[in-house]
């Protein structure tokens, strides 16, 4: 059977009509998928962001307990590696341009054959110039980097109709590698979109597609709102207007609708090619992205449901015509041991974290009672499906990072001692700290400041939307949440020192 994973940057179920029925954002091609497919219902996040949540997919292991952005460890086995074991080809096409930076490294090196879309974000691919910049750019640039707002425009401003835009080209280079591949064998496919990843800039018909009569020039509007550095948010917040966040709204549906376009086209290719019968797809996404809800951008902590329960859909062959939903909890991480399992393989003993979900896929049988998400330096979320609980760090407590390599790390949200670019802290021990790996560790000590020292509790059937902390009101909920987190981070495995940092210690247990 083949296999091709399509994951889509930063993709919310809200805009989504397959989760959501009143969402104004059109994607016809994921809706047409998801009816003969299989649509899961509570797949969530694991490690954020990015490169955290794919260390997830290529080595089956969290790490947001253990250490920050960084490359695969020389420990780590390589999805696609375990994959051709059993025979196959694999490929990779994608414009994640995080892949190729330095604090990234690793990741991609496994596959057979790869195809890098240069030009996203602040990919370093054209060289700036000086001279004026569009209205939109200097927008962009009051919260961000003017000379990253301004690398991405010298990525782009060539760009023409939607077929010179990102998703056009890594959904019609995927397209071209099946045509090309798919007859010499089993084959692995993993497609990453970095679209709908902000930011939030989208050609015609797409930029207007879903602004109604929103008044003002578009260049009036910030399509990058700042979310990394907690000054930066709080000062666009208080400075925003509705018609701003309405015309960011408008502009990620129109993207996600371009994204949707051109996963179409990867669609019709595997229909031209006959390859439905034999080939497992499956579509999901990294997180979600919060649009201004709660005064918040991005995907950081507290990890609500709004960008950390996320959107995958499942075909397989064996299930044709069946369709149908799952309400079982699933994780990014189950995605490692998943695909090498489709592929006849079997997850190497290394495999910390993941679980194969073909069981589920074909049998039903669910892989989790609860989960654990988070973000390393912030809190740690459970979830059992009913409640929900964040526990967010005690003030006063030392974190440091764990890793085989003394690397450069990219912290990404708020760190004390300065952006990327930070050289590594000196270590202070290295010693075989995680007995699942099998070298000893660096021990450094990092910091991260934390977005809140509050602690929430929601019932998500009688909550949807997570306005309600029953942290207080419901103490029985919120002692059993607690003791179950601190019993899934001991068998999970967590520096002991994490235990003291959250107040999951028992007399701090106890107290409260």
């Amino acid at each position: 059977m083949n296999i091709i994973l399509v994951l889509v940057d930063s993709l919310n179920k809200e805009a989504l009509k397959i989760y959501n029925s009143d969402t104004v954002c059109r994607t016809p091609n994921l809706d047409a998928f998801a009816d003969k497919s299989l649509v899961f219902d509570n797949h969530f996040i694991s490690s954020l962001p990015c490169m955290p949540a794919r260390r997830e997919i290529f080595a089956g292991r969290k790490e947001f307990m253990w250490r920050p952005w960084g490359p695969l460890e020389v420990f780590d086995p390589k999805l696609p590696r375990e994959v051709q074991k059993q025979g196959y080809n694999t490929g990779m096409v994608t414009d994640h341009y995080h892949y190729w930076e330095e604090t990234a490294n690793g990741y991609m090196q496994g596959f057979m054959t790869l195809e890098m879309i240069r030009g996203h974000e602040t990919d370093y691919h054209q060289l700036p110039h000086d001279g004026d910049v569009p209205k939109w750019v200097e927008k962009m640039s009051e919260y961000r980097s003017p000379y990253h707002m301004r690398q991405y425009w010298e990525n782009v401003k060539d760009f023409g109709g939607e077929e010179d835009y990102f998703p056009a080209k890594t959904f019609t280079a995927a397209s071209n590698w099946l045509r090309k591949n798919a007859g010499r064998g089993p084959f692995f496919l993993q497609v990453e979109s970095f679209d709908v990843h902000e930011p939030f800039h989208v050609p015609a018909p797409y930029d207007t597609m879903y602004t109604d009569d929103l008044k003002g020039d578009a260049g009036d509007y910030n399509i990058w709102p700042p979310y990394q550095v907690y000054a930066d948010l709080d000062a666009f917040m208080a400075q925003t207007t509705p018609d701003e966040l309405a015309y960011l709204k408008a502009q990620y549906y129109g993207k996600t609708t371009m994204v949707d376009k051109w996963f179409g086209h990867l669609l019709d290719t595997i229909g031209d090619l006959d390859l439905w019968d034999d080939t497992m797809v499956i579509f999901t996404t990294d997180h979600g992205h919060d649009l201004g809800e709660r005064g918040a951008f991005g995907k950081q902590y507290p990890h609500y449901d709004s960008h950390a329960n996320i959107p995958m859909v499942v075909w397989h062959p064996g299930r044709k015509g069946e369709g149908g939903r799952s309400a079982a909890l699933t994780q990014t991480v189950d995605l490692f041991s998943t695909v090498i399992d489709a592929s006849g393989g079997t997850p190497p003993d290394e495999t910390r974290h993941s679980v194969s979900l073909m069981p589920l896929i074909s049998k039903g049988e669910a892989p989790h009672a609860d989960i654990t998400y988070g973000t390393f330096g912030q809190g740690v979320c459970i979830t059992d499906g009913e409640w929900t609980l964040f526990k967010s760090p005690v003030d006063g407590h030392d974190l440091f990072s764990y890793s085989t390599m003394i690397a450069r790390p990219l912290l990404v949200d708020n760190p004390v001692d300065g952006r990327v670019g930070s050289a590594p802290a000196q270590p202070v021990d290295q010693a075989q700290f995680d007995p699942s790996v099998p070298y000893p560790m660096w021990k450094m000590p990092i910091q991260v400041d934390p977005r809140t020292y509050e602690n929430f509790l929601f019932h998500r059937g009688q909550d949807p939307d997570q306005r309600d902390n029953l942290w207080d009101s419901h103490p029985s909920e919120r002692d059993r949440m607690v003791a179950l987190l601190l019993q899934r981070l001991q068998e999970e495995g967590c520096p002991p020192e994490q235990l003291e940092r959250l107040g999951l210690n028992a007399a701090n247990i106890a107290a409260e």
